[in-house]
């Protein structure tokens, strides 16, 4: 069975470490049972890059694997300037769908769209940008993202975060269950990694 077909909620743990180059995060089930990981590929270059460049500028690369070590999904966003575009693929490379962040005055806002760049549903945070809700096209809610508080030392003296990523039952849909779990780390990514 797929990581993404193995529960509706999905605790998102970021790992902590004093000095990082890159993000890893802990991937659980709505019981708490570590059901896999996603973890951001860097080459020494990039590494290096980090310490002189913007890091909210920088492209990733981030692979979301199941418990085996096996890559489900990949997570990917080239150089950017202003409004990020990431891409979703699964575990052949083919992209499923992407991730394009809008702006909107105090409230992030990101459209999904599927391969062909149609938009297929849309994430509005509130303006702390810790919960997010998000709707399909017909502005039906299918999935929600929480950030969770990590206490007053991790939130005050690191940027590690915790994230509940809660889908609607019915959404059946590999592909956007694949995306939405996607979004939790794009957000992370995007508008927190980068401060």
């Amino acid at each position: 069975m797929s990581l993404f077909n193995q529960t509706d909620h999905f605790f998102i743990d970021e790992r902590l470490n004093l000095i990082r180059f890159s993000n890893h995060y802990r991937l659980f089930d709505g019981e708490g049972k570590e059901i896999g990981a996603i973890r951001q590929q860097l080459s020494f270059g990039a590494k290096m890059l980090r310490l002189l460049v913007n890091k909210a500028m920088l492209p990733f690369e981030l692979h979301i694997e199941n418990a085996e070590g096996k890559t489900e999904a990949v997570i990917k966003r080239g150089w950017t300037f202003w409004m990020s575009k990431i891409t979703i693929e699964n575990s052949e490379g083919r992209e499923i769908g992407s991730i394009k962040q809008k702006f909107r005055l105090l409230k992030p806002r990101f459209v999904i769209s599927d391969v062909l760049d149609q938009p297929v549903a849309e994430i509005n945070g509130d303006w702390k940008a810790w919960d997010f809700v998000i709707t399909n096209a017909q502005s039906q809610p299918i999935g929600a993202i929480s950030k969770k508080w990590g206490g007053m030392a991790r939130e005050l003296f690191t940027s590690a975060d915790k994230y509940h990523v809660a889908l609607h039952p019915g959404l059946n849909d590999e592909k956007q269950r694949a995306i939405i779990l996607s979004a939790a780390i794009t957000i992370d990514m995007v508008l927190k990694e980068s401060k």
